[in-house]
């Protein structure tokens, strides 16, 4: 489990978290959105013991990372792929690391074997393209065979195949019942991995849902394909529906669900060819969201000083 307790976190004059709360509980991908500047890495950097928060807690199974014997058996966590000496060979840059959190080095090979990157262990990382550099980061959260995960933005730089051996490995990894927290602006990944998702806006929780309500929120109503489009759409304006025309002969209709449009249809006598319920894309949602929430702080006079 992953817990954010009221955490707050200044850069100088700067609030980059405000009392932020949420938690990110096992079996599940958990995706961690936001614009640029929301305060995401910095609530990753405060879980990982990276920087010190100024009020509030970022807790790994109850505990500050500090506080975690061996903390790669804990949690592991890729936040910057760059982040290892170009002079050490792959095989030990991860040696290292196990010996540090007592992992047996039988573990090495296995999980350099898992990132795809085997035929590559000698080699020096100051070679490695940016996404070996990501496969690389990803062997090392693995190393400790941890129950607690956090990556952010990982599919940087990955080939499509890649891509999508990282979207398999975070599902695989959450039906093992492990806790992943996912960092990405890349909406179509987030969409086919995540199953809920905590959305943040200037250090502040704007939203905590499942991908599946989030698009619900904002779906776009009902398309309707009738050979009487004219006499459906007279009979749904007077029942108070929203009716627009669509290109290609269709009718978008908000304000009655398809049911009750058919039902309408057909009390009517007019002949339905299609009625479809259009959920938002992710991208369409969460775009949508942040624009809500950015309009009620504007509103509220909220957060309009920082």
């Amino acid at each position: 489990m992953i817990e954010v307790r009221e955490l707050t976190k200044r850069y100088g004059g700067a609030l980059a978290v405000d009392r932020l709360s949420f938690e990110v509980g096992p079996g599940r991908v958990t995706g961690f959105l936001g614009p640029n500047g929301a305060g995401k890495t910095t609530t990753m950097r405060a879980l990982l013991g990276l920087c010190a928060p100024a009020s509030g807690a970022a807790l790994v199974g109850g505990r500050p990372y500090a506080a975690l014997r061996r903390p790669l058996r804990h949690v592991g966590a890729l936040l910057d792929a760059g982040a290892v000496h170009g002079g050490r060979r792959a095989l030990d840059h991860l040696g290292w690391l196990a010996r540090s959190n007592g992992i047996g080095a039988a573990r090495v090979p296995e999980v350099l074997e898992q990132a795809g990157l085997a035929g590559v262990a000698r080699q020096r990382v100051g070679g490695f393209s940016l996404g070996m550099k990501q496969r690389l980061g990803i062997a090392a959260a693995l190393l400790g065979d941890p129950g607690v995960l956090v990556f952010d933005e990982p599919v940087n730089g990955l080939d499509a195949d890649g891509v999508r051996w990282i979207r398999g490995l975070m599902r695989e990894l959450a039906a093992g019942g492990r806790t992943v927290l996912l960092s990405s602006h890349l909406m179509s990944e987030m969409e086919l991995t995540a199953d809920r998702l905590i959305v943040i806006g200037r250090g502040r929780l704007v939203a905590d849902t499942s991908v599946r309500d989030l698009a619900e929120r904002y779906r776009r109503g009902v398309l309707v394909r009738s050979p009487r489009a004219g006499d459906l759409a007279r009979a749904l304006a007077e029942a108070g529906a929203e009716v627009t025309a669509e290109p290609g002969g269709g009718l978008s209709v908000r304000g009655m669900e398809a049911p009750a449009i058919g039902d309408l249809a057909a009390r009517h006598g007019i002949p339905l060819h299609e009625a479809t319920p259009r959920g938002a894309s992710l991208e369409e949602a969460y775009l949508r969201l942040i624009e809500d929430a950015a309009e009620h702080r504007a509103a509220t006079g909220t957060g309009a000083s920082r």
